[in-house]
């Protein structure tokens, strides 16, 4: 009783928060004069990844660095392939151009930096805090791009929010609003994680599996719900941009903070070398074509992104427990699932160009 208590208090402060953010960050962007995308991509972002900063940092300094890489490997998955899925399930979402032709080349680039650095094994003090100061000079740059733009620049994608109530018109409450609700959403994520780690010790998964997967997609319910809530909203930039500068702060921020303070630095565990770090490279580059594909994710598109985030949930449970089912699994998702996808993507991307020139 007390584990369903808790995992219903926590979705419960997890929308909370989400409405107060997504309200307070959107405004907040109008008042301050930048842009919506901006702020989710910074604002929004940073915050609703303090989950996963405060997981990887502690348990770096508790010497268990399997976690808190896995927590950023796991995370990032999950933000693209589930996230980004559902929310276009539930409205097909419009991609900012700024978003195709800077900041998913920028997640991609943090992405391989991050792969470089751990090719030996390992990611020292000093690799850690040049992520880090890269974080810092990515930030200000946009802050600093944002306000050069233009105000009918500006203006893009802002008609959505809604001015007409008084009572958080001033920035002062707007600053409220946001830090009230990266406290809901930070506290109802701690709750989740709690009472679905008791689950799933209960039903017998191991702790890895956890690790890989509820820890990181627990760590990531403030991201989910923030998400969902703007998307519902008709906050499109900040739904894409809050999983897409999450990803870049994770990898730059997260690990570069927990590097810092991890007393040996970070050692790389051989399975994220061979498989995890690789499928997060690939899910960060897989986001350019499908964004590509008419600068929206349909409903397919997030259909397919939420079916692959399940058969490689399932892989992982499947590989931990050694069932006889992970060959057949593998082969389907090598041999046709994979394949499939590839050609209609490559097909969707060929198709306007033909309409276009006919």
């Amino acid at each position: 009783m007390m584990t369903l208590l808790m995992f219903m208090g926590g979705l419960a402060l997890l929308v909370a928060g989400a409405e107060a953010l997504v309200r307070g960050a959107g405004k907040l962007a109008i008042s301050v004069g930048i842009s919506p995308l901006v702020v989710g991509l910074t604002v929004v972002a940073f915050g609703t990844s303090s989950p996963e900063m405060a997981v990887s940092v502690q348990s770096a300094m508790t010497g268990k660095v399997d976690i808190a890489i896995g927590n950023v490997v796991g995370s990032n998955i999950f933000n693209v392939w589930f996230i980004l899925g559902v929310c276009a399930l539930v409205v097909p979402l419009v991609i900012n151009r700024q978003i195709i032709r800077q900041e998913v080349p920028i997640m991609i680039g943090a992405t391989l930096l991050l792969a470089a650095f751990m090719f030996d094994g390992s990611v020292s003090r000093v690799e850690a805090v040049l992520m880090f100061l890269l974080l810092v000079a990515y930030s200000v740059f946009l802050v600093v791009q944002s306000r050069r733009e233009s105000q009918a620049s500006q203006a893009e994608g802002v008609d959505d929010i809604d001015m007409s109530s008084n009572w958080d018109r001033h920035w002062g409450v707007q600053i409220v609003l946001v830090i009230v609700g990266l406290v809901l959403l930070v506290q109802g994520s701690n709750w989740f994680v709690e009472a679905a780690i008791i689950v799933a010790k209960a039903m017998g998964v191991s702790e890895l599996v956890i690790g890989l997967t509820i820890v990181a997609a627990g760590t990531s319910m403030p991201e989910v719900a923030t998400s969902i809530m703007a998307t519902v909203r008709g906050h499109r930039d900040i739904a894409v941009g809050n999983v897409i500068g999450s990803n870049t702060f994770n990898i730059l921020g997260v690990l570069g903070l927990t590097g810092i303070v991890a007393p040996t630095g970070l050692v790389v565990a051989p399975s994220v070398l061979t498989f995890d770090m690789w499928v997060m490279l690939a899910v960060a580059v897989a986001c350019l074509p499908v964004f590509f594909t008419g600068r929206e994710i349909a409903r397919w598109e997030g259909g397919v992104f939420v079916g692959y985030y399940a058969a490689y949930t399932a892989y992982l449970i499947l590989m931990s427990q050694e069932h006889d089912a992970l060959p057949m699994l593998s082969n389907v998702m090598f041999s046709f699932v994979v394949p499939i996808t590839i050609v209609t993507i490559i097909a969707s991307l060929i198709r306007p160009k033909t309409l276009s020139s006919s």
